[in-house]
Parts: C-alpha cells; sequence; structure tokens
C-alpha cells in the first residue's frame, strides 16, 4: 500500500514541477492578475485543440486561491466549450508559480515567467514541461514588438516556438 501510495504521491507531485532555467515572476499580485485574459499565442494540446477567440478569466476564491474560467470557440462544432477550475499557490504567494486543477485532485503547474510588472497587461506562462506555453494579453490582440519580443525570449528558454499557435480573437 505504501508503495501505492509513493507512486500516487510522485505523479501528482511531478504535474506541478518547474522546467528547467523557468523563473516564477516575483513579486506578483494576485488581486491585479484577477480579471479577463486573452490568448494570444499557445503551444498545442488535446484540450485547446480547435479553439479560437480563448480567453481565462480568474477571480479570487475564500480559500486563497483563484477561480478559473477557461472559455474558447470549437470552430469544428460551432460552440463554446467552458472549463471551470481551480488554482492555488505552490510556493509563497506574491510569487507566480501556481497548481490549476480542472480534473478533481489532479493538478499542473501554472508558472507565470513574465509579466508586464506596471500594468498587468501580458503575461507569458509555462506548464511543468517546455511543452506548454501561452501568451496572454490583457486585450484581445498584442503589439507586434512586445509579442516578439515575449517569443524571443520564450525561443532563447527552450520553447519550441516555431510549433505556436496564433489564436484568431477577432
Amino acid at each position: 500500500m505504501k508503495k501505492i501510495l509513493l507512486l500516487c504521491a510522485l505523479l501528482l507531485g511531478g504535474c506541478v514541477g518547474r522546467p528547467e532555467n523557468i523563473e516564477p515572476v516575483r513579486p506578483f499580485d494576485s488581486a491585479r492578475y484577477v480579471g479577463k485574459w486573452y490568448e494570444i499565442a499557445r503551444l498545442d494540446h488535446s484540450f485547446e485543440r480547435g479553439l479560437s477567440h480563448v480567453s481565462a478569466s480568474y477571480s479570487l476564491r475564500g480559500d486563497g486561491g483563484l477561480a478559473v474560467v477557461n472559455r474558447g470557440y470549437k470552430d469544428a462544432d460551432a460552440r463554446w466549450k467552458e472549463a471551470l477550475g481551480k488554482a492555488y499557490f505552490v510556493g509563497a504567494p506574491d510569487q507566480g508559480y501556481l497548481k490549476v486543477s480542472f480534473f478533481g485532485p489532479f493538478y499542473g503547474a501554472y508558472i507565470v515567467f513574465d509579466l508586464d510588472e506596471r500594468d498587468y497587461s501580458y503575461s507569458m506562462v509555462s506548464g511543468p514541461d517546455k511543452s506548454y506555453l501561452w501568451l496572454l494579453s490583457r486585450s484581445p490582440t498584442m503589439d507586434a514588438a512586445t509579442r516578439a519580443r515575449l517569443v524571443a525570449k520564450a525561443q532563447a528558454l527552450g520553447f519550441d516556438t516555431a510549433k505556436l499557435i496564433y489564436v484568431k480573437q477577432d
């Protein structure tokens, strides 16, 4: 029984790991991060495949975490998809390192590693490894210079930016 519990702990804990050389932003203010974010670009994963007009809305939870509502339009089915989740800080609450769950007890890493410190107008997020990457903006578009700078940073950190999907938001 102990081996099974240890295996479960390793599997669940591994999902909130942090990729090599990806550092969460600090200071991070969850009260400023709440609200709606538009997905500008992402690396492809099955849970978002075929979605356009993707957004994520965050709000504060009473237990110190964040409520998450991810929404996107499934073009092939001509319908909206929505996923409700929750996120909690992995370490200190002033660090952009959270674990997020949309499926019961299973959590994945959500690491904010670049953030517009002044206005919180853009954010760049990694998952537990470098196959997960999101460029987010407070508006449905991002100016070309900022987008190019963020993509160059992600590439320099080892993300395969040639595979980025630029999300239709119009």
